[in-house]
């Protein structure tokens, strides 16, 4: 088995922004001991980031602070930043040739929204045929509300992560997943 570890979208639009995550409350140190984890282990840890080049777009504006890496994120070692303008990590990038190229079959997802651009992304690589490992308290949400209802960030993230485990990925706590790697 080769990992990647897979960071999606940790962005200072989820700390400072109009998307505030806010479960699981331990999600970003969790994304920390991943990386860090990953990292001890030799396993290419990908960071990715959503910006929309619409001046107009409410949230992770080109150039604007909110679609800048968190600076944890950003300083920690890293293989390779994708930048991204749709939920999926795969469309429209090259996350798939550059996997390929390192000799990846299982990919780690990790970052946020859990049921957005972490849910597509997981789905995205399944079609593509890697293994998926799906960080449960290592990705996050926050509340959503519109015309079609309203769920909190925990039911959102709980469906996701039961809808996963049934097919998809291995959804697993992120200690139990460092437990499972060994340092290179």
């Amino acid at each position: 088995m080769k990992r990647a570890l897979i960071v999606i979208d940790v962005q200072n639009e989820y700390f400072t922004g109009a998307l505030p995550i806010t479960y699981p409350a331990n999600s970003f140190e969790n994304i920390l001991a991943a990386m860090d984890a990953a990292h001890a282990a030799g396993i290419p840890v990908v960071v990715v980031r959503h910006t929309f080049t619409d001046p107009n777009a409410p949230a992770f504006r080109q150039g604007s602070e909110g679609a800048e890496l968190h600076p944890e994120i950003a300083k920690r070692p890293h293989a390779l930043v994708i930048e991204k303008h749709l939920p999926g990590s795969f469309t429209n990038t090259e996350l798939d040739s550059w996997l390929k190229s390192q000799g990846v079959d299982t990919v780690v997802i990790t970052g946020y929204m859990t049921q957005m651009c972490c849910d597509t992304t997981s789905r995205e690589a399944f079609h593509r045929g890697y293994k998926v490992e799906f960080l449960s308290d290592g990705t996050g949400t926050l509340a959503f509300e519109n015309e079609a209802g309203a769920a909190s960030a925990e039911e959102l993230h709980r469906s996701v992560l039961v809808t996963h485990n049934w097919l998809l990925a291995n959804v697993l706590p992120t200690k139990q997943w460092m437990e499972s790697i060994e340092p290179a």
